[in-house]
């Protein structure tokens, strides 16, 4: 068991928490007494512990008050209760309650030591285990990222030569790319595989909220902060953070997150203390960062500390010959999943997904290969499963408008507006026919200068 666990105290018998004290502080835990029920029970909703052990009886604030009182604002916090008055019926209430364990006095010092150090390893072992089912719901290895073209094979040599070390990775690249899956490589493949990693979507949190989920923040800091907790940073701690969308972040946001990559100090909102963290930083972004810069959106230093390593992802239609290779590779992926045999791809299907554009590049087209390996009755799979985007033939047609040539922003805007006036304006709509988000739609739009006729 490694030292640095928090543990609180609590006992109005102040020979007893002094007793633990030291006991625990002798095995390299980081204790903090507290003498009456009431003091324990601020304590608890002040500060975060990993353990906390109460006596039951005491005035004014039981034991069973405060276990409570943990469960209710901390329910990962293991609790301990010790009683000179042990009954099966105490027993039985605690342990219902949600205490880790329930002993009597006067405990032994090794029977106290044990117990902590199983209870903070069992803390260990769900904790690994949730980051475990959520970090590595796939695998994300190197060898998940599918493509043999010259761009990709960059990509395979720099993320192998970089996974390693510590150093700050920058991914650009547009919305569908595989940015996300690129971070968990390098993550996966780098000394913190086994630690957490922590995906930050900057532009799902509202501006007034995201310096206090990033960072976390102290009890009263701010109306409604009935607790301290920990940020998404401290949550990470020892692992990798992935800042997806950096270019949403707001100016005043980027400059509390230069001082992390700076000094590799978090401060909760409302603390007097910074706090250590070792994290190693992904960041990625659809949007051009130079750009944002010329024009005061985002900071340059920021920009430049970001940037160590930076990872452009190609777009599908710039690299067309990967698109046969992901197809097999999605058809097997969804058959496996589905539980059926493996379905045949025909030519023809192949040849018209190679001709058409993919605007939500690889994402989009996992999401037509999924439609038509679940849509499909037939052993193989053929153009009449595929959407009917890919098979139009008349003036709209992603065929007809390349044939027109267009510029890239012109057939954007014309294949979005197609999409939309099919789906009536619905975003959600549009965005599952492009395998993009909805947010993602209503930036175009606004990018594009869209309007609904």
């Amino acid at each position: 068991m490694k030292p640095g666990f928090r543990i609180l105290i609590i006992d109005d018998e102040p020979e007893i928490v002094k007793l633990y004290q030291e006991i625990l502080t002798k095995e390299g835990y980081d204790v903090t007494p507290a003498f009456s029920g009431m003091e324990g029970i601020q304590s608890v909703r002040e500060d975060l512990f990993d353990m906390v052990i109460t006596d039951i009886r005491m005035p004014e604030v039981t034991g069973l008050d405060i276990l409570q009182e943990v469960k209710k604002l901390h329910p990962e916090t293991m609790v301990l209760l010790i009683t000179a008055f042990g009954t099966i019926e105490a027993a039985i209430k605690a342990m219902k309650e949600g205490a880790y364990d329930y002993i009597s006095k006067p405990a032994r010092n090794d029977e106290i030591k044990i117990i902590v150090r199983r209870g903070l390893e069992q803390k260990q072992l769900r904790k690994d285990y949730q980051n475990l089912q959520k970090g590595l719901k796939d695998k994300y290895r190197l060898e998940n990222i599918v493509g043999h073209s010259n761009e990709m094979l960059e990509v395979y040599k720099t993320v192998a030569k970089i996974s390693p070390s510590r150093a700050t990775v920058l991914i650009i690249g547009e919305s569908g790319t595989g940015k996300e899956l690129v971070a968990r490589a390098l993550h996966q493949n780098s000394p913190r595989a086994e630690r957490p990693f922590v995906v930050i979507h900057s532009a799902s949190f509202p501006e007034s909220l995201i310096e206090s989920e990033l960072f976390g923040y102290m009890k009263g800091a701010f109306t409604g902060a009935i607790s301290s907790q920990r940020g998404l940073f401290e949550e990470a701690d020892s692992g990798t953070v992935f800042l997806d969308e950096i270019g949403d972040i707001p100016l005043s946001t980027q400059v509390k997150l230069l001082r992390v990559l700076q000094e590799r100090e978090i401060r909760r909102i409302g603390a007097e203390q910074p706090v250590k963290i070792d994290v190693r930083v992904i960041a990625a972004t659809n949007r051009n960062l130079e750009e944002m810069i010329q024009k005061g959106q985002f900071r340059e230093d920021l920009y430049y500390r970001l940037s160590v390593v930076c990872i452009p992802l190609p777009p599908l239609r710039e690299r067309k010959e990967d698109i046969n290779l992901l197809i097999q590779h999605f058809v097997r992926k969804y058959c496996l999943e589905a539980g059926i045999p493996q379905k045949i791809i025909s030519p023809e299907a192949v040849k018209m997904m190679e001709s058409y554009n993919w605007p939500g590049n690889v994402r989009e087209l996992e999401n037509v290969v999924e439609r038509a390996v679940n849509l499909s009755f037939r052993e193989g799979i053929t153009v009449d499963d595929l959407p009917m985007k890919l098979k139009e033939k008349n003036g709209n047609s992603i065929v007809s408008l390349l044939d027109q040539n267009l510029t890239l922003d012109e057939l954007e805007k014309n294949y979005l507006m197609k999409l939309l006036k099919e789906c009536n304006w619905n975003y959600t709509q549009t965005a599952e026919k492009m395998g993009i988000s909805a947010r993602t739609v209503q930036r175009m739009v606004s990018r594009l200068h869209l309007e609904k006729e």
